[in-house]
């Protein structure tokens, strides 16, 4: 097998239970994608777990491993620079290691980006949806979102959804170390700063679920951080000035 164009991006903080399967899974996609695991130092053991894929698919799984919980953001940051300068990734994605995003969804995403810059897994497209979800998480979902669509002006239906495909290009052209956000913001400040450039944006649809095992990881802290970040680009937007790429063209298909 050809080594790997397109990578996910899986952050993990006490995911031992979830691991296994999901990179089982992964690496039994009918497309050719590696993993790079970015640990938070885990208690559980869930990098050593990591290390142990890594061992046995030293082309397709790596690990990155950090000194402790530091937001979601900054491990997408550490393991998009592993991807695109160590792996030469052609095509890198996020996902959750909670099977709240399912594998499956990860071909058509990547069919889609051979005509779009930017892919998310979208809930709220047609044919799109949630199970298993609280109310509340359905509607802290759902406002967040509008604010979004309100304040920013992001045309996706789900800008908060992590389950995403970049390609390349796309995360060349954003200055990663000076993206504030930290938490799940990150993902509302990604998408702004993609749309803001011009990078064309689709959506496949997906049903979210809620995670199988373990213990979810938003907090209160991480909603009024969601809070601030759209009040900080919102007055970012009114100031404009952002460089714009009015004429993109699509680049050839990646190979596999």
């Amino acid at each position: 097998m050809k080594k790997p164009t397109t990578f996910v991006i899986v952050p993990t903080y006490n995911e031992a239970d979830n691991l296994n399967d999901l990179i089982s899974q992964l690496l039994a996609l009918p497309v050719n994608v590696g993993v790079v695991v970015v640990d938070d130092n885990s208690p559980d053991g869930t990098g050593a777990l990591a290390d142990s894929w890594a061992a046995r698919e030293p082309e397709r799984v790596h690990v990155v491993h950090r000194v402790g919980k530091l937001g979601l953001g900054t491990a997408y940051i550490a393991g998009f620079k592993k991807a695109l300068y160590d792996l030469g990734a052609q095509r890198v994605m996020t996902m959750d290691a909670d099977f709240s995003h399912n594998p499956r969804y990860i071909p058509a995403m990547i069919e889609m980006s051979q005509n779009k810059h930017l892919v998310i897994g979208s809930r709220y497209v047609a044919g799109g949806g949630s199970r298993n979800c609280t109310w509340q998480r359905v509607w802290l979902s759902r406002g967040a979102n509008l604010a979004a669509r309100l304040l920013l002006g992001l045309k996706a239906g789900d800008a908060t959804a992590g389950f995403r495909l970049y390609r390349r290009e796309v995360l060349e052209s954003i200055p990663l170390d000076e993206i504030f956000s930290s938490g799940y913001s990150f993902l509302v400040e990604m998408l702004f700063l993609s749309q803001r450039r011009g990078w064309q944006i689709g959506e496949v649809p997906i049903i979210f679920e809620d995670r199988r095992k373990g213990t979810t990881k938003i907090s209160r802290n991480e909603v009024l951080k969601g809070q601030y970040t759209l009040l900080r680009l919102f007055v970012r937007r009114l100031r404009g000035g952002e460089p714009r790429r009015p004429a993109v063209p699509v680049t050839p298909e990646f190979p596999n």
